[in-house]
């Protein structure tokens, strides 16, 4: 595993646990509003912390922990991430996954041998402008399409989620997501925010009462549609 960090205890990253997150190194996308360029562009740079730390980590502290998340970068991309999270559920340990989706036969493999317990999937934007919002115009948008049907068939709790940004995302945009994820048990929009480690630090975001006004228009395809990012 590529793993470039950790953070000890999270409140936020696993709904409902006390968790620790780790971070793994590289990702398949170049999403431009991405804030963790550091782990995408140049994993390498990064120092490693090792498998057997992090277990160790997560074997000192599972009287205060309940959960872990793995996040990225693309964890997906990790072909030893199975065998790790086998290691981690042997500890007693619920895991959750982040994901951008691009790889469906990783991630069901990952769910037929039961080693995920939450899956959170980026929707980068609606399918027309997908490829151009990943950074990624050669993308086979297939691929997407069917780690989304996977999830919503698997029986794990789950959600998918979306950063919104003002230059990438159109009310159209947005609506048309919805259509597209009809039905789904939990979706979420986050504002863009601006970070020292942004790919490319141009972009701006939504006012509150605008993405209010996107959640209402999604309640009508999607039942529960969440806000984050706010203090309200």
């Amino acid at each position: 595993m590529n793993i470039k960090g950790i953070t000890n205890t999270t409140l936020n990253d696993y709904p409902g646990l006390v968790a620790a997150t780790i971070f793994t190194g590289g990702c398949d996308f170049c999403c431009p509003f991405c804030y963790n360029r550091s782990l995408v562009v140049k994993p390498e740079k990064l120092p490693n912390v090792s498998e057997s730390e992090v277990l160790e980590f997560l074997q000192q502290r599972s009287a205060a922990l309940e959960g872990i998340c793995i996040t990225g970068g693309e964890p997906l991309m990790q072909r030893d991430l199975r065998n790790f999270m086998r290691e981690v559920k042997a500890l007693g340990y619920k895991i959750k996954l982040d994901t951008n989706g691009y790889d469906p036969t990783h991630l069901n493999h990952i769910i037929e041998e039961e080693l995920v317990d939450y899956i959170a999937m980026d929707i980068k934007n609606s399918q027309l402008n997908y490829a151009r919002t990943a950074g990624c115009y050669n993308m086979d948008l297939t691929r997407i399409k069917l780690s989304v049907d996977i999830i919503r068939d698997s029986g794990i709790d789950y959600e998918f989620r979306t950063t919104v940004v003002r230059e990438l995302h159109t009310p159209q945009d947005i609506e048309d997501i919805g259509r597209w994820l009809e039905g789904a048990n939990a979706y979420y929009l986050q504002p863009y925010v601006e970070a020292d480690d942004v790919v490319m630090p141009v972009f701006s975001s939504y006012t509150l009462s605008q993405m209010q006004e996107f959640q209402k228009m999604l309640q009508y395809y999607i039942p529960k549609v969440g806000l984050r990012g706010y203090d309200v």
